[in-house]
């Protein structure tokens, strides 16, 4: 895909700290919000996830701002999956105001839990490959 999937949230005023920014949970909350909606574009359901013994994990995420937002701002959140192999897999996002302005980074590397064993899979995007309706969407084996 030549753009990565996206979403769009409008900050509310709750979201947001004494200052009037987004609190810096919130930036986590939409970025895992933009991810799941990525998996369900895919095709790829929570329960279907579930049913199948396995859930993914957050294994480490680095967040980087660049520009405030505030209640009312219009950010499109994106979501591009990147499989290098392995049991791990990246996820690099972007936090993208209404005029186009970065407002944050957030970069994680992921892994799908075996929910019995509690350990990594070996081949995560296969799991992801035999539950996807549309595997371009998660950027697998380079469809």
């Amino acid at each position: 895909m030549s753009d990565p999937f996206s979403v769009t949230v409008t900050v509310r005023g709750y979201e947001t700290d004494s200052q009037g920014h987004l609190n810096t949970s919130v930036y986590m909350q939409y970025a895992e919000h933009a991810r799941w909606a990525c998996l369900e574009a895919a095709g790829v359901r929570q329960s279907a996830l579930l049913e199948k013994g396995v859930g993914p994990v957050n294994l480490e995420t680095n967040l980087r701002f660049h520009r405030e937002l505030r209640a009312g701002d219009e950010v499109r959140v994106s979501c591009a999956f990147s499989w290098e192999g392995g049991k791990t897999f990246r996820v690099e996002q972007r936090l993208t105001k209404a005029d186009g302005t970065p407002a944050a980074d957030v970069t994680s590397v992921g892994g799908l839990l075996d929910l019995h064993t509690r350990r990594l899979v070996s081949d995560p995007a296969a799991h992801f490959e035999a539950l996807a309706a549309d595997m371009r969407v998660l950027g697998i084996r380079g469809v």
